[in-house]
């Protein structure tokens, strides 16, 4: 419940990303575009009754509340969304309406006006028309547009690793005959979602297809692969200790046993890249007369960051994965908001809302994701604590989702 003091506290502070002000005489379609915006964004105010420089007008039109749900909610607003409606005395002169909307879970929301739908965002204290890129996010976040399967332009059969496929569908879907030709391979492949048909032509790869199994993924999808850094002090600099590009496939080449591991993927290569710098040779020997290894970061938990960044990132940005090593600190990058209305907080309780649901089986395929799916709570919050007594941080913007882990 709004009172009159957090009302004119909010109207002191003017408009923003998420308080728009608005005279009730306006269209419909102009307060569902608002609506829009806000839902598409993170939620928000709208207040009726204010001008747009914070001078208060007041409730003028009759019956305002029904105009509001019945007129612009259920009449130009889809999805349907449910706002919570109030109308708080400010003075003895002026009402105000308060029109409170969540952030939307069915994104993108459209305003439905003369046979139109349009999708609006919020950039600022300002709501506009979304380009065809953050619409294209907005299907990706609302879990509407699976960015995994979309098609990879210039790609094709001779892109994929046949060895990794064969042990794919041989030893994980356990054909019982492998395609021989390559239209039987394009056709399987299709089916499983690594490639996809077009109208003219044969079928390109996935995102998903590539990533997983294409030799060499940054040649046709640049935000493929991994940038590595590790850096002396506790801020980037000019000068690097290391820097580079990992490209490769995320599945590694295994043995025709299916259990050990004779050509590295993606994942390794990044580890092997990493050691040297997260890790440091003891002098004392083990039973067996080697030298033990200590790890600055847990290397199950540092394994399963990596993955949940591989897993859940949007292929829709075009930023590849960012990995930095600092002094005091490991970072690790994941291009693209949350999902699905997905909160850190829900994260780390344990909620899972994939975005990738065929890379992500195919993790689970090959060992690297457990079957509950909630490394974040099982892995790497306890294992960091156990070892140096810290807890990880998790940042998610607009942008990214970042988790810092302490070295110790």
């Amino acid at each position: 419940m709004t009172t009159a003091e957090s009302l004119a506290e909010l109207i002191g502070n003017g408009e923003n990303s998420g308080v728009e002000f608005k005279r009730d005489d306006l269209r419909p379609e102009q307060l569902a575009k608002e609506v829009v915006a806000l839902a598409n964004f993170r939620g928000g105010r709208i207040l009726l009754g204010v001008e747009d420089d914070g001078t208060v007008s007041g409730i003028q039109r009759d019956d305002l509340e029904h105009w509001v749900m019945d007129t612009v909610f259920g009449r130009y607003v889809h999805p349907a969304i449910i706002p919570f409606y109030e109308e708080v005395r400010l003075n003895a002169q002026h009402r105000i309406a308060v029109v409170s909307v969540s952030q939307g879970v069915a994104k993108p929301y459209v305003v439905r006006d003369r046979g139109r739908e349009d999708v609006y965002i919020r950039i600022g204290s300002t709501s506009r028309l979304a380009t065809r890129e953050q619409q294209a996010r907005l299907y990706s976040l609302g879990g509407m547009l699976h960015s995994e399967k979309l098609p990879v332009s210039g790609s094709g059969l001779s892109d994929l690793s046949l060895d990794r496929l064969k042990h794919h569908l041989s030893k994980i879907m356990v054909d019982a005959e492998l395609p021989l030709l390559d239209e039987q391979w394009e056709s399987r492949l299709c089916n499983l979602g690594f490639m996809t048909e077009r109208e003219a032509g044969r079928p390109v790869c996935t995102v998903a297809g590539l990533v997983l199994f294409g030799q060499s993924p940054r040649r046709l999808l640049q935000q493929a692969g991994i940038r590595w850094m590790a850096f002396e002090g506790r801020e980037k600099s000019y000068k690097a200790l290391d820097d580079r590009l990992i490209d490769g496939p995320l599945i590694p080449q295994l043995d025709p046993a299916g259990g050990k591991i004779t050509e590295s993927g993606l994942i390794e290569r990044l580890v092997a890249a990493m050691r040297p710098f997260i890790s440091e040779e003891l002098d004392e020997l083990n039973d067996s007369f080697q030298r033990q290894r200590k790890w600055s970061y847990p290397l199950d938990a540092v394994r399963e960051a990596l993955i949940n960044a591989l897993a859940h990132r949007d292929w829709t940005r075009t930023e590849e994965i960012e990995i930095v090593r600092y002094a005091d600190r490991l970072e690790v990058l994941s291009p693209g908001a949350l999902q699905n209305s997905m909160t850190v907080e829900k994260m780390i309780a344990g909620q899972r809302s994939p975005r990738n649901t065929l890379i992500v089986e195919a993790l689970r395929d090959y060992g690297y994701v457990d079957a509950r799916g909630m490394g974040v709570r099982n892995k790497i919050i306890p294992l960091l604590k156990q070892q140096n007594g810290t807890t990880p941080e998790f940042e998610a913007t607009e942008d990214y989702l970042k988790v810092t882990m302490s070295g110790g």
